[in-house]
């Protein structure tokens, strides 16, 4: 499935470095929200990307417009393949000298996952499997994985440490520590550069409008809560539908930290910044602060100004309470801090972009507003 015929084409060539170290970065998921957003804080900071995706979550829209923003030869190549598939895997790496790998790509939704585990488990873990395999095969150096505050499942403790234990409570966050573990064990015996980043709730979308979160439409009964409160500002759905009351929190809904995903990705170049041979570097990517689901829809009805209709419903199977992190150690090893923890405002940026994309990326531009 290597789509050779559809990328900007590159021959095998000796790493070249520069001062600041790592300069070709393989994107795994680089059409999807988090890594497109990726893709393009590294190729402003004048990395190479080669992005390679499936397409079975991500656009290629996205794809097209890093393209259009960075035409130059050589800085971006697009590669349409599976992670699934080792041989074509180890054929991306054989023809290409990767310096480092971004490993964004996975499925990603808790209420999907407890659906259909075995996907999960395919997909994030195996595939991480077959990725490593790879890296060391062919001697790439560095590895920054994406991962989640899933892995914790639900901790006595609050706000939660990398310190914290890891007992996730579904296979979303099973398979994700899973990955973690395999990463971990053949870390022991390598001389591998590794930084295992564990996200929040990522939410807001480029500030300059050029990129959004555009999910698959049959996905969004399992999408991100901000998905579905423009879907329902939009009308697309007839109102939001907030799963669980009674938890023991303050209203009684679900407690998240919720990063803007512009920080999230500055998260990701410090880390490649950082990261050393033979050294592992683990780190929760929040904003220290944890939020409701009903302050959160109050703060996405106010962004969209639209009166969104509000049900009620049963906890959904495999979530939890209350979840925030504590950013303490990526602030103190990586000088990382969030930066854009207006709720409100994060929601308005990401809004904006959804209002100027009514059908995602295949729609112009209709509103500026």
């Amino acid at each position: 499935m290597l789509g050779l015929g559809r990328t900007r084409t590159q021959t095998r060539s000796s790493r070249s470095m520069s001062l600041g170290g790592v300069i070709h970065v393989l994107v795994t998921g680089g059409a999807g929200y988090i890594g497109s957003h990726a893709a393009l804080r590294l190729l402003k900071e004048n990395y190479r990307v080669t992005i390679v995706d499936n397409l079975s979550r991500g656009n290629i829209g996205a794809v097209k417009i890093l393209q259009e923003l960075f035409p130059e030869p050589g800085r971006l190549q697009f590669i349409y393949a599976d992670l699934g598939d080792a041989k074509v895997v180890h054929q991306l790496f054989s023809q290409n000298a990767f310096d480092a790998v971004m490993h964004f790509a996975a499925v990603a939704y808790v209420g999907e996952s407890t659906l259909n585990p075995l996907k999960y488990y395919h997909n994030i873990t195996s595939n991480t499997l077959t990725v490593l395999e790879a890296m060391s095969a062919y001697g790439v150096p560095t590895l920054i994985y994406s991962s989640t505050c899933a892995t914790y499942g639900e901790p006595e403790k609050m706000p939660i440490t990398e310190e914290t234990p890891q007992l996730p409570i579904n296979p979303y966050g099973k398979a994700k520590k899973m990955a973690e573990d395999i990463i971990l064990d053949f870390h022991k015996n390598s001389n591998m550069a590794v930084m295992i980043l564990r996200y929040f709730n990522v939410i807001g979308s480029d500030p300059e409008g050029r990129l959004g979160e555009a999910p698959r439409p049959e996905l969004r009964e399992h999408g991100r809560i901000s998905g579905a409160c423009y879907d329902a500002a939009r009308g697309i759905i007839p109102g939001l539908k907030v799963r669980g009351t009674d938890y023991k929190t303050t209203d009684g809904t679900c407690i998240r930290d919720y990063i803007d995903v512009s920080d999230l990705v500055d998260a990701h170049v410090k880390a490649l910044e950082k990261s050393r041979p033979g050294k592992v570097g683990i780190y929760n990517v929040g904003t220290g602060r944890g939020r409701s689901v009903k302050e959160f829809v109050e703060a996405c009805k106010a962004a969209t100004g639209v009166p969104i209709k509000v049900d009620f419903l049963p906890r959904r199977p495999g979530d939890y309470a209350e979840v925030y992190s504590d950013p303490t150690k990526i602030k103190l090893e990586l000088n990382w801090t969030a930066k854009h923890t207006d709720l409100q405002e994060s929601l308005q940026v990401a809004w904006r972009w959804q209002k100027s994309h009514l059908n995602g990326y295949d729609s112009s531009l209709v509103s500026s507003s």
